[in-house]
């Protein structure tokens, strides 16, 4: 991994030491480039040169690489939270049915499931236990009811990755769904929604995919595409099309059931080239980058007397470090942090929380370090 010219294509390396990829993430310079070209393109010459309409297969083939589906399973939405309620509106509920999930997940993996208690669909939320969800405990909390076990890839909070392989084994014995929130994964962690039986995964890509904001990728196991309604029925989603004289609803056997209306282009375009540009680096390249990066950050803060919150088992660990101290009052200091040295880290619930990406540098983790007062 040449360093240097990985940085390179890294722009925001020349301003800032940026460690919050775990919010919202600078763009690459493959994405910015990609967003210009289609924002030029669309001046110069409207849709009649047709490139980035093409251009957008060739994404949804680089997302099938990147998560091992076949691109008829995958398709592309404005966020997270929008595939995670293709699942949840398109599944055919019965009343005393539930849907399993954690005390830990982000909102926008719990609306959707909460949104249907008023038709008897029961949320079961399994507690954390000092920072990490027990995998014997999610396995337990699956009954004769359940039809989903809910579960992001990696926690928010405090970076806690559960083992998909495994629930996807016992999922799979038991007959039940499952649907990841990718978010905090995809773009770090080698998924293989095959390998780990994954039903449904969805995740926006302005975080460790390094896209913009409002360009995100849905995938529906090819079997269970057609036991899914399509919640937003548009013209995209037919297979006719929109100029016929009679007009019946017909819908596309493959992943764009599920769209509605035109996609975000020019945020599509700029995905797909901040995927591309993490596969050619290599996704178990980019996986040990980060893994040697967030060791050499817990060494340090523990050195200095900050409790870290995450875990760090090689099953457990991610690319999100959350550690305190009850001396200093965490957001003065981000604020600090941020000022003073242009590192850029955040707060959640009230503790630090640093999330460096493959093209940081030692360097950029050391000073961290050192700006951390001792305690």
């Amino acid at each position: 991994m040449n360093l240097d010219e990985i940085r390179s294509k890294h722009p925001i390396t020349r301003h800032y030491n940026f460690m919050n990829h775990a919010a919202v993430a600078p763009m690459s310079g493959p994405a910015a480039d990609a967003m210009a070209g289609y924002a030029r393109e669309l001046s110069e010459a409207a849709y009649l040169r047709g490139t980035y309409y093409r251009a957008a297969e060739h994404v949804r083939k680089a997302v099938a690489r990147l998560i091992n589906a076949d691109p008829s399973e995958v398709t592309f939405v404005k966020n997270t939270c929008e595939g995670i309620n293709y699942v949840a509106n398109g599944i055919r509920w019965l009343t005393g049915d539930n849907v399993v999930s954690t005390t830990m997940e982000f909102p926008a993996n719990i609306y959707p499931w909460m949104n249907h208690e008023p038709r008897g669909v029961q949320l079961k939320l399994v507690p954390e236990d000092e920072g990490r969800v027990p995998f014997d405990r999610i396995a337990e909390a699956i009954d004769n009811r359940t039809r989903l076990v809910a579960i992001s890839a990696v926690q928010w909070s405090n970076g806690f990755r559960v083992d998909l392989t495994r629930l996807g084994e016992v999922c799979k014995e038991k007959g039940v769904l499952l649907c990841v929130d990718a978010i905090q994964a995809l773009g770090v962690h080698p998924l293989d929604v095959r390998a780990m039986n994954i039903d449904f995964l969805s995740a926006d890509g302005h975080k460790w995919l390094t896209a913009p904001e409002g360009a995100g990728i849905f995938y529906c196991r090819r079997e269970l595409i057609g036991h899914l309604s399509a919640s937003e029925p548009g013209y995209l989603c037919m297979k006719h099309t929109y100029d016929e004289p009679v007009l019946k609803i017909d819908l596309h056997d493959d992943a764009r059931r599920f769209d509605s209306g035109v996609y975000n282009l020019a945020g599509v375009c700029a995905l797909g080239a901040s995927i591309n540009h993490l596969l050619e680096v290599g996704i178990d390249q980019v996986q040990k980058r980060v893994k040697l990066l967030t060791d050499m950050l817990v060494e340090g803060v523990r050195a200095k007397g900050w409790k870290v919150h995450s875990p760090r088992t090689a099953s457990e660990w991610s690319g999100i470090v959350s550690f305190s101290s009850k001396k200093d009052d965490v957001d003065a200091l981000r604020k600090h942090l941020r000022t003073e040295f242009k590192i850029v880290v955040a707060n959640r619930l009230g503790r630090m929380r640093a999330s460096p990406h493959f093209y940081n540098s030692e360097d950029e983790i050391q000073q961290l370090i050192d700006a951390l007062p001792a305690r």
